[in-house]
């Protein structure tokens, strides 16, 4: 069994937030590959279903971010669960927006949901670090981080979350690189939306106005006729 834990504030004051896209990133897991609904448990809200092979817990602890320690530690002590069990997703302030790394312990760099994570389990978890983007100056960080997202940034957020939600069950299974291919998939600037190369649609020639000569070589009117 797998614990996935979105970090984020309670609550639809915060919901858009930048500090909430961990909260965005299971809620988007658990939309698109059917988890059960959310309900309360653990000081928090959980969501059970599958990925891949892997029995998932999706947790978004409402104790606000600087307590998510509690709610995932009291998860783990019921279902006897270790922190190599624990993959939690969060803001990261030093990687650009739009950016997805990997880390398996270590420190918690000042992120306070990660601090508190840090005192209740340990730092033997998995973290899945989303690039929100630096504002420039430390003394403006909470304000940047508790404010919402731009709407300039709703391409590159929708992109982040879908490619997360395409590696879920790789993530789940073990297999790392497997799932930030899949998150590159969808976030590199080469490619669509949808994961694969943009072909351009070929140009059709326009159709003669009615009344007007017809300079259209026989070939042309050929290929028209079975267009």
């Amino acid at each position: 069994m797998k614990l996935l834990v979105g970090l984020g504030n309670p609550g639809a004051k915060y919901a858009g937030n930048r500090h909430n896209i961990g909260y965005m990133a299971v809620d988007r897991i658990a939309a698109d590959h059917g988890f059960g609904p959310w309900r309360s448990k653990f000081q928090g809200v959980i969501s059970e279903g599958r990925l891949g092979r892997e029995k998932v817990i999706l947790l978004k602890p409402e104790t606000f971010m600087n307590l998510s320690g509690q709610s995932v530690g009291e998860a783990m002590r019921f279902h006897k669960l270790e922190p190599v069990d624990v993959i939690v997703f969060h803001d990261e302030l030093d990687l650009a927006p739009g950016k997805c790394r990997l880390k398996t312990g270590g420190g918690h760099a000042g992120h306070n949901g990660l601090r508190s994570i840090h005192a209740h389990i340990g730092e033997a978890y998995d973290r899945v670090r989303l690039g929100i983007g630096h504002p420039g100056d430390k003394n403006r960080v909470a304000g940047y981080v508790l404010a919402d997202f731009a709407k300039a940034e709703a391409d590159w957020l929708d992109d982040l979350l879908r490619g997360i939600s395409d590696g879920a069950a790789a993530l789940a299974d073990g297999e790392g690189a497997k799932f930030l291919n899949a998150v590159s998939l969808r976030t590199a600037p080469s490619r669509s939306s949808t994961g694969t190369q943009k072909k351009a649609e070929p140009a059709e020639a326009p159709a003669p106005e009615q009344g007007a000569e017809d300079t259209r070589s026989p070939l042309q009117k050929l290929v028209d006729r079975f267009r």
